[in-house]
């Protein structure tokens, strides 16, 4: 890391099609309801959605360190309709992370879904001696991928401009109110019709690593699972995999709670999934119970944008974090995901990306016949120094 300088100054009885039985969003009857009233809308989040368009990430991750650090920021951006497995056109900005140095591994592939392009995306911000935050955002819905980037865009910005962002209050609340903040911004865009989110929304996890005191804050909604790769010993000689978030699922006995107690129906497909429902329609048919956007999920089927938080304190056994997308988790253990990219060693953290998205793609090719595949995010980022030599 490089030094700083201080300044002064859920879902149907009919069954989903086996072509989309595992994908998020399952046959629906298009739902009801209207666009949200914008005279709901607070006059603070319209404010907030124009700051937010105005302020660049490393200006604000700068503001937040109150030192003058060497940043970065790398970041996918929307792109048109690609053919399968190709990556995900990404922005670098700042002073540039080099894979070969820093240990960090990222690839966003689209998947087998000819009638959209990638929903994923990906964001990552890096101050060195400060803090780093890695975030995965896979979309879902007709306009999953306009909603994806959008989180993408505002929640890592939303998260470091805040006065609370790594203090005590950063777990405590301040995350909290970010994803709620976050949610409330989709609706106002909504109202607007600037965006398309009555039936589209996103996973979102994010990892906050703070550098100074080693420790990993964790947030997030739905399944884009994040996994700790960590030695069992002192000897170094063997790994096990820990994975650090829940999948937020239907069938999960509190989030059935929460959803049936808000008027949703929580119904499995007959295929692979349980599925929100609201009460009296065949929609959302989302496999999650938690999400961005989905605003019809959120007011008639008891979805929920509050993230789980959680802090991890990492220490000399830390070894390797893996945030992906459930393109990834669908036919990979989090045992298998450690063991793969545990064969590169850290100066190759962008092949065992890759090697990971590829391995993800043929499993799903193989156990889905080749009629469809998710797509697919993996960020790779090794915890511990090692040599610049090393290759």
């Amino acid at each position: 890391m490089g030094g700083c300088v201080s300044q002064t100054s859920t879902q149907s009885e009919v069954p989903v099609s086996r072509q989309r039985r595992r994908l998020s969003v399952g046959q629906t009857d298009g739902g009801g309801g209207g666009k949200q009233d914008q005279k709901d809308v607070a006059a603070e989040d319209r404010f907030t959605l124009a700051a937010l368009e105005e302020k660049d990430i490393l200006k604000l991750a700068a503001e937040s360190a109150g030192m003058v650090c060497k940043s970065s920021s790398i970041a996918t951006m929307t792109d048109a309709i690609a053919s399968s497995f190709s990556e995900k056109n990404s922005v670098a900005t700042g002073d540039g992370i080099d894979p070969s140095t820093s240990g960090l591994g990222y690839t966003c592939r689209k998947g087998l879904k000819p009638e959209s392009p990638n929903q994923d995306s990906f964001s990552i911000l890096k101050v060195d001696g400060s803090f780093s935050v890695f975030g995965v955002y896979d979309g879902h819905g007709k306009q999953g991928h306009q909603v994806s980037n959008f989180v993408k865009e505002s929640l890592p910005k939303l998260i470091v401009k805040d006065k609370r962002f790594k203090t005590p209050s950063m777990a405590e609340e301040m995350l909290s109110e970010v994803f709620q903040k976050t949610q409330r911004l989709i609706s106002q865009l909504d109202g607007m019709q600037k965006l398309n989110a009555q039936m589209s929304g996103t996973t979102a996890t994010v990892a906050i690593h703070d550098h100074a005191s080693n420790k990993l804050t964790l947030s997030h909604v739905a399944d884009s699972t994040c996994v700790l790769g960590e030695y069992t010993d002192s000897s170094k000689t063997k790994l096990k995999a820990r994975a650090l978030t829940r999948d937020h699922k239907p069938d999960l006995q509190d989030e059935r709670s929460r959803i049936e107690q808000a008027g949703g129906r929580v119904i499995f497909d007959g295929f692979a999934n349980h599925r929100v429902y609201a009460s009296n329609g065949r929609y959302p048919g989302l496999n999650m119970s938690r999400c961005l956007g989905d605003l019809l999920g959120h007011e008639e089927a008891g979805c929920s944008c509050v993230p789980e938080v959680s802090e991890i304190q990492l220490g000399p056994l830390s070894h390797v974090l893996l945030l992906c997308s459930d393109g990834v988790w669908e036919f990979i253990t989090p045992e298998e995901a450690v063991s793969l990219v545990s064969e590169y060693p850290p100066a190759k953290a962008m092949d065992a990306a890759n090697k990971l998205a590829k391995e993800a793609w043929d499993r799903w090719v193989h156990e889905e016949d080749g009629m469809v595949v998710d797509d697919i995010t993996a960020i790779v980022v090794h915890l511990q120094p090692f040599p610049t030599a090393e290759i």
